[in-house]
């Protein structure tokens, strides 16, 4: 999803097929948007509601690096992701986007990789330090998190938390619990994360944590436990 809470888009997903609907959110109910080009999930987005982009994930064979644009009336496919992923990380705006992590379809492997996008085509940053999918994010290109996820392709969750400054990944303050397939908003140093599967692989969870760029803290829990 990408947006704001009174300009909200979602996009994607899965029921018992993969998705392609887009529907817009405005403070108060949902309506159609249109359609992205290829129907997938476990993809990820960032930017806004009239400038949103939807990149990786899973669905059909060949998804896995395509990247679209959305302009608030329709979206149009762009330059691919160089190394194709789902479960992947995803922060930013349309024109300075950041990619990270992910399962790599081609290897069945778990990646560190990141791509930086211009607006135009995607290039290469700096590698996490963990390898892993299922993966939180949020903040910009130049000052994003990573929280979470899974460090292989069966169940070991981490906590681990890392921050990007646009060029490098540092390590930040750790989860209270481990746990992956969380949902994430807001900027490095006023984040949260909320929702996901819990350390045992057991449940699905209502808890939220705040970040403050160094530490987290547990704060209001969701109505309703979910994950993905």
């Amino acid at each position: 999803g990408a947006g704001t809470q009174t300009a909200g888009l979602a996009f994607g997903g899965v029921v018992t097929g993969a998705l392609d609907n887009s529907e817009e959110y405005n403070g108060s109910s949902w309506a159609e948007g249109n359609n992205l080009n290829q129907a997938r999930y476990y993809l990820a987005g960032c930017g806004t509601q009239t400038a949103a982009l939807a990149f990786g994930g899973d669905g059909s064979a060949g998804v896995g690096g395509l990247t679209e644009k959305y302009n608030g009336t329709s979206w149009t496919e762009v330059n691919d992701l160089s190394t194709a992923r789902n479960f992947l990380g995803g922060v930013g705006t349309q024109t300075a986007a950041l990619a990270f992590g992910g399962l790599i379809p081609a290897s069945s492997s778990v990646g560190n990789a990141t791509e930086e996008f211009d607006g135009t085509s995607w290039t290469s940053g700096g590698n996490l330090s963990t390898a892993r999918q299922q993966i939180t994010g949020f903040g910009i290109q130049t000052a994003a998190v990573g929280v979470g996820g899974l460090t292989n392709t069966a169940s070991t969750q981490t906590n681990a938390t890392e921050e990007y400054n646009g060029t490098a990944w540092t390590g930040g303050g750790n989860l209270p619990t481990n746990r992956r397939n969380a949902a994430g908003a807001g900027i490095l140093t006023e984040g949260i994360i909320f929702g996901g599967r819990n350390a045992a692989n057991t449940a699905n969870i209502t808890t939220t944590d705040s970040y403050n760029g160094t530490s987290w803290t547990t704060v209001n829990s969701l109505a309703t436990a979910r994950e993905n």
